[in-house]
């Protein structure tokens, strides 16, 4: 094996028992995740329209 292999399947069991132990915990950081994301695409679309608006 590889240690790439090595390390997905490592970060794999991890996420799984994170998941498993603490689901509340782990929806939470989902969340918190997905509204990140949510606010750095809404600022670069808010980036781009003031660039082509001139």
């Amino acid at each position: 094996m590889d240690v790439k292999k090595i390390a997905v399947i490592g970060g794999t069991v991890l996420l799984l028992f994170f998941v498993i132990s603490q689901p509340g915990a782990s929806a939470a950081l989902v969340h918190n995740i997905l509204g990140m994301l949510k606010d750095a695409a809404e600022s670069l679309i808010t980036f781009v329209s003031n660039v082509f608006q001139g």
